[in-house]
Formats: structure tokens, C-alpha cells, sequence
């Protein structure tokens, strides 16, 4: 930890068996008998237990990590947590919410069996704002969880139990979903690789299989490029989607030159704060230099996608409300906080229109396509402005004022949600004056990860990631 300005900065890294490794280096370390699987856990449980008193990312521990080494894992050995919207046998699901007490996990979800058999070691569970609706991890009787950066400001959401622990250095890799930012809006606030699949592109989340439009993706958040192409190319090995093409193992820059588009402000018409707008005009001039064609872009979308998504969120909220007692069985939606009540409420004045809604959502695409055209790559912010400190967005401020707030800041993530599109949240080259991370975003077509992960690649080769150990 360390302290400076008015600054907060809480980190574990130090000489013991994870050392600074990112996921693919620790594990080819565990393969290569520099340091054993289990000497890594308990290292692990350790730098965990330090930060964790100061961040509070982890919801759940499991009571004996158990290091079972996967041969043909991609991260045999490594540490890590899964989300608490997922299942894992013998720890409760409690989705970051209040409103029931949850049970333990008979079975591990289809995606925790697809991350396990890339051989990592689950340390437990992490934390996410109530059913994962808001775009930071903060509760109305709970401590938040805090950006270790800068522990006075939001870590984001809904991942930021996950992106936390993996900026500080306690895991190298965490589990993360997205429904409408959730990998890369804390990845962004993190400092941290974060990439939303391809719809379809992993095992479906067990929400989506419900929902009529499916907006969930699942994924990680990573401190190196190469971690998020690793778990990828890992993923596939155990489930590939046989309609989509594969990815395959991605291992540095492509030599191909890319026409990118780039947008300051959002499609729905949210301009950005001029730290983000510079974020992305300086991640611009660094695509030219390195080669690439880089021009203005505009995504003419309807205007009334803000509106239709909220409302598709809303339905959610409802939906969640009305079938509670699946989750536990004193479940009492009247405990649910104020965004979840708030979003179920305002979906009740127009739940009518709710079959349009979907109709328009899932024209997006159309739109989404056409702007592309001639196009490889769209580059734009992640958030429409500098993470905000802790209590800006938190579910005990007024439903109006907290949605408006909500719906300055997260006015760029959602689109590729609603199409289904792959993008990516990469650190930016710049920081804050309170020295926190600036993220940018890279969204492609359907499919397209690879030409994500080589952009990823050369951005991270050209200029080193910030480190926070170096803050």
C-alpha cells in the first residue's frame, strides 16, 4: 500500500511464487518446476487476505483451494476467482444481492466448466453490484468494492470484484461477464485487459438461454494481452461454436494493415470529458504511426436505443423480482436496492411497448453493419468519462438522478452487447491528475477477436501497459 497526494494505492506484489508473472507466465513456470502449483496457491490466499482489507472484492473463499493440474491447460495451476453470478459447487450464488439468502452451488455452470478445464485453481468468489445491473460494485449497507489504484474511486462494474484483485496483483486472471460493459467498464477502470466475446463465441451464461435477446457474454479481465488470447484459445479447446470461425492461439501483432474507424462521442449522442476524448485521439495517432488508416466514424443507430435498452433492463430487473424465489426462498424483492427498484418500477409504466423494444434492439444490428462498411475496427471510448470516485454512482442516490448519472457515463458499451459483437477495453497510454487509468475500446464484426487481439498486441508492444506496482 502505498500513499501519496491524497492517494491510495494498495497492491500485492513481491518476490514469492507468483512474483509479477501474468497467467501465462506463472503457468509455464508451474510446468517448468520453478515453482509448484501449490506453493502458488498458498502465496496466492495470501496477497488476497492483504488487499482484500482494504479493497473488499471477494464475496466467498473456498475453504481448501484445491491446485489439480490440468496438463493440457492453458493455465494449469494458476490462481483465480469466479464471479458471484456463476455457480461453483459448494459456494453460494448470491448475485451481489440482499434480497435472499443464498444457497450453495449443486452443480459448477457450464462456463465455470469451461474456465476449469483450462486447469486453474479457484480461490473463491468476487463481488458484483446487485444482479450485476450497475456500472460500479457499491451497496447500500455493504462496504464497496475500491479501485486499487486509487482506492477512494469505483473499481467499476459489475466485474470490479474480479477487475480488483487482478490490478493488484493477487491473481493474474479473474472470471467476468458482460451484459452491458461489465468486463470492460472495470477493465477500464482497472487499467486491465478486458474483452467481451462474440456472442456465441463461449458457453452460453445460464441467464441468456432466457432472455429473448441475449446480451450476456462471459470472459475474464487480464493484466496482459496475451493472458485474454491464451483463456480464448483455451476456451475453444474445450467448446468451440461450430458458426463461428475459430480464433486459435494469438501471439502478437498481425503485419496486416487495418482501416479503423474512431468516434469521441457515443452513437446516442453523450460527448465525452476531454481526458477520454484525448485517450482516444492520442490511441488514434498511435495506430497511424504503426501503420494503420485511421478516419472518423459515425454509427447512425436509432435514436431510441438509450430508451430501449433501459427498458430491456428494466424488464430484467422485473423479471428477476417476479421469479425470485429461484434464487432462495426468502427471497423479498422489497429488499432489492434502489437501481434494481428503480429499473422494475419504470419498466411497469411501459412494459407494453416491451415486444417493440425487442423488435428495434435486434435491428441494431443493421445499423451497426452498415457503419462498418470498408471498415476492420471501430475505436472509441469505453465510458464517456474519467472513473468516478466511490458514492457517485452508488444504489443509495435518487433513482432519477442515479440513471441520468449512469446514463452519462455508460453511453458506448451496450451497443455491441444488443449486436452481439466482440470488443475489447485496452489501457490508453494516459492517466487521471488522481492517477487513475483511462481505458479505450476496439469493437470489430461478429467473429473477429483475432484482429482485436493483434491490435492488442502492437498497442501493448508499442507502449507497455502501466504497471501499478510503478505508480
Amino acid at each position: 500500500m502505498t500513499t501519496f497526494d491524497g492517494r491510495t494505492t494498495v497492491h500485492a506484489f513481491r518476490d514469492d511464487a507468483l512474483g509479477e508473472h501474468d497467467a501465462v507466465g506463472l503457468a509455464d513456470a508451474i510446468r517448468k518446476g520453478e515453482v509448484g502449483a501449490a506453493e502458488v496457491a498458498r502465496d496466492a490466499v495470501e496477497r488476497v487476505r492483504e488487499v482484500d482489507a482494504r479493497l473488499h472484492a471477494v464475496q466467498a473463499h473456498v475453504s481448501t483451494p484445491d491446485p489439480a493440474v490440468w496438463a493440457s491447460g492453458a493455465f494449469a495451476g494458476v490462481p483465480t476467482f469466479v464471479k458471484d453470478n456463476t455457480d461453483y459447487v459448494g459456494l453460494p450464488t448470491g448475485h451481489g444481492s440482499a434480497a435472499f439468502t443464498p444457497r450453495a452451488a449443486r452443480r459448477h455452470s457450464p462456463f465455470t466448466r469451461q474456465f476449469l478445464s483450462s486447469g486453474v485453481t479457484v480461490l473463491g468468489k468476487t463481488r458484483l453490484p446487485e444482479f450485476g445491473f450497475s456500472p460500479t460494485t457499491e451497496f447500500e449497507d455493504a462496504e464497496p468494492v475500491r479501485n486499487p489504484w486509487n482506492t477512494g474511486y469505483s473499481a467499476g462494474g459489475s466485474s470490479g470484484g474480479s477487475a480488483a484483485l487482478v490490478a493488484a496483483g493477487a491473481v493474474p486472471i479473474a472470471h467476468a461477464n458482460d451484459g452491458g460493459g461489465s468486463i470492460r467498464i472495470p477493465a477500464a477502470c482497472c487499467g486491465l485487459v478486458g474483452l467481451k466475446p462474440t456472442r456465441g463465441r463461449v458457453v452460453a451464461h445460464d441467464m441468456s438461454r432466457q432472455l429473448p435477446l441475449d446480451i450476456v457474454a462471459d470472459g475474464i479481465v487480464s493484466r496482459s494481452v496475451r493472458d485474454t488470447a491464451a483463456f480464448l484459445a483455451d476456451a475453444e479447446l474445450s467448446w468451440r461454436n461450430p458458426k463461428l470461425p475459430p480464433v486459435g492461439l494469438v501471439e502478437g501483432p498481425s503485419g496486416r494493415r487495418l482501416r479503423i474507424g474512431y468516434l469521441k462521442d457515443s452513437p446516442s449522442g453523450v460527448h465525452s470529458d476531454a481526458a477520454t476524448r484525448q485517450a482516444v485521439t492520442e490511441t488514434a495517432a498511435r495506430l497511424e504511426r504503426l501503420g494503420h488508416t485511421v478516419q472518423p466514424v459515425e454509427l447512425d443507430i436509432d435514436p431510441r436505443f438509450t430508451d430501449d435498452f433501459l427498458t430491456y433492463w428494466g424488464m430484467l430487473s422485473f423479471l428477476i423480482g417476479a421469479t425470485g424465489r429461484t434464487f432462495g426462498r426468502d427471497f423479498d424483492r422489497n429488499r432489492m436496492d434502489g437501481l434494481s427498484r428503480g429499473l422494475r418500477e419504470q419498466y411497469l409504466k411501459s412494459w407494453r411497448g416491451t415486444p417493440g423494444v425487442v423488435r428495434r434492439l435486434k435491428r441494431t444490428k443493421e445499423a451497426y453493419a452498415a457503419g462498418f462498411r470498408g471498415l476492420d475496427l471501430v475505436l472509441s471510448p469505453v465510458l464517456a468519462h474519467t472513473t468516478p470516485p466511490i458514492g457517485h454512482l452508488g444504489p443509495a442516490v435518487p433513482y432519477a438522478t442515479l440513471i441520468e448519472r449512469i446514463l452519462a457515463y455508460v453511453a458506448f458499451t451496450p451497443v455491441d452487447n444488443v449486436v452481439g459483437t466482440p470488443s475489447i477495453s485496452l489501457p490508453s497510454a494516459g492517466a487521471t491528475e488522481d492517477g487513475l487509468p483511462i481505458g479505450v475500446m476496439f469493437a470489430g464484426r461478429p467473429g473477429s477477436e483475432r484482429t482485436l487481439l493483434e491490435v492488442a498486441f502492437a498497442l501493448e508492444a508499442d507502449r507497455p501497459f502501466r504497471r501499478i506496482q510503478d505508480a
